[in-house]
């Protein structure tokens, strides 16, 4: 509805940043995704990262448009990291299903940073992924991480047969699946990060 009103429009927005998921990547153990990377057509998630993107796209070439695929987004307050603290905290924290499953994730001061660089740099357009540099944490080692920061044990593994019963089997393939995502373009399109490194992330977002 808001790209049909923004087609209407009298004046075109120089520029149009919209934000969806990893989730459009295939998830697995050994692939590798930067934004030219193909996806988006093999589960429910993946197909609604599609449609939501082709659903938002401006027709023409009178705005420019970048796209923001983002990772788990770390912050103070809530979000996926509110989810997390109270079993870690209590020492009961750990890997979830294997813990072999990449974990893409990125600090919301990066997130926000990302989406400022796409509004305001001329040169910008297309896919860009919201994922830190450290593309390569797994969800094991995103767990150490945290009771590290936390400064408690994070031993205890969630078994999938126990996420699935939780949230569902649908819902549950975002926490027993993952996808190793780099930010290519992002990083060549200028854009420095202030947490690339899971370890300054997490210690400022447990503060």
């Amino acid at each position: 509805m808001l790209a049909r009103a923004i087609a209407k429009a009298p004046q075109s927005p120089q520029a149009w940043v919209l934000v969806t998921g990893v989730a459009y990547y295939q998830p697995s153990l050994t692939a590798e995704y930067d934004e030219d990377s193909p996806g988006g057509d093999f589960d429910f998630f993946s197909n609604l990262v599609t449609k939501w993107e082709a659903a938002a796209r401006l027709p023409g070439d009178s705005t420019r448009q970048v796209v923001v695929r983002s990772g788990v987004v770390l912050g103070r307050g809530g979000g996926a990291i509110g989810h997390m603290l109270l079993p870690f905290r209590l020492g009961l924290g750990g890997p979830i299903g294997s813990g072999h499953q990449f974990f893409p994730w990125i600090h919301i001061r990066d997130l926000a940073g990302i989406l400022a660089h796409a509004l305001e740099a001329s040169h910008v357009q297309g896919v860009l992924n919201g994922v830190a540099p450290a593309s390569s944490t797994t969800n094991a080692e995103f767990a150490r991480a945290l009771g590290t920061a936390l400064g408690r044990p994070a031993f205890i593994p969630l078994p999938s047969t126990v996420v699935q019963a939780v949230f569902g089997r649908e819902r549950a393939i975002m926490l027993l699946e993952g996808q190793k995502v780099v930010p290519r373009r992002t990083l060549a399109a200028g854009y420095q990060y202030s947490f690339p490194e899971l370890g300054a992330a997490l210690k400022e977002v447990i503060g």
